[in-house]
């Protein structure tokens, strides 16, 4: 569990090919390829350590894709991405583009590692779709800078509902850096309507092997740019304070409106990761 004196490394100034990255080690889960030796190294020792963590990141994916389309049926059309990594199969802009084509979108990425802000600007200007999709290089943990980039600003109207997205972010984030407080900063600049979205690793549900592997794997990550944090049930249900809980509530990932036939990574069995992570979203009061 994480400590309230601890906190997250400051925002890299380049790219550090000394220690593996989140970013790029979740990018070499998922199967591509924008990772390095240093992440591949660490990716492979995770993968023995807990033979569940390729599985645990696809679903978590699933999910973000599932909260993007629900957000699109409840007449969300902006979405703001923290943490968002590096690009790779399901993001953002591809489930609007696919769920509701020909709409008024918008969709801002925000991340601090490089690799993943470089990546993320050549495949939108690629695909030919600034207009209505960036990326901004910041962290999280200061959502003012954030809200005053020309990037956030040109494509986000916060007068309207927008669905923030931290998926699998959170654990990254120290106690010391204040959760709770961080999102009640992004809390403040939303329209009513809006959605707040996260994931976090836990243990509390899972077998006693399961958990050991996964503990043991959070003592590993103490060693990269991105030191991570396990939280229970309670500590992550209290950072909805304030805001409506969007149904089924807070439940284990896969058991948040789960599709009935899942297209991305199909063949993933759900039942195996269920245990391991929690998710909720919240819906800002009018």
């Amino acid at each position: 569990m994480t400590s309230n004196a601890e906190h997250a490394p400051e925002a890299p100034r380049q790219v550090d090919l000394d220690k593996p990255s989140s970013a790029r080690i979740y990018d070499w889960y998922l199967g591509g390829t924008t990772n390095y030796v240093v992440d591949q190294i660490f990716g492979e020792k995770a993968d023995r350590q807990f033979p569940l963590i390729k599985p645990l990141a696809m679903s978590n994916r699933q999910w973000l894709g599932r909260v993007v389309r629900a957000a699109l049926d409840a007449g969300i059309r902006q979405f703001l991405d923290l943490g968002s990594g590096v690009p790779t199969v399901g993001n953002v802009h591809e489930i609007v583009r696919e769920h509701a084509p020909g709409e008024e979108a918008r969709v801002v990425y925000v991340d601090y590692e490089p690799v993943a802000v470089a990546h993320s600007e050549i495949i939108l200007d690629r695909q030919g779709i600034t207009k209505w999709a960036g990326v901004v290089r910041a962290d999280l943990r200061d959502p003012e800078d954030i809200f005053a980039s020309p990037v956030t600003r040109k494509l986000i109207d916060f007068s309207k509902p927008v669905c923030v997205l931290m998926v699998s972010v959170l654990h990254f984030v120290g106690g010391g850096d204040d959760v709770p407080g961080i999102v009640a900063r992004y809390r403040r600049k939303l329209a009513p309507g809006s959605w707040w979205a996260a994931s976090h690793i836990t243990t509390d549900d899972a077998p006693a092997e399961g958990a050991a592997q996964i503990s043991a794997l959070a003592e590993s990550y103490r060693n990269t740019q991105n030191p991570a944090w396990l939280r229970d049930r309670a500590e992550f249900e209290s950072w909805f304070d304030g805001m409506d809980l969007v149904p089924p509530g807070i439940v284990h990932l896969t058991d948040w409106r789960p599709d009935a036939v899942e297209t991305l990574f199909p063949k993933l069995k759900a039942e195996s990761v269920r245990p391991f992570y929690w998710a909720g979203v919240g819906q800002v009061r009018e």
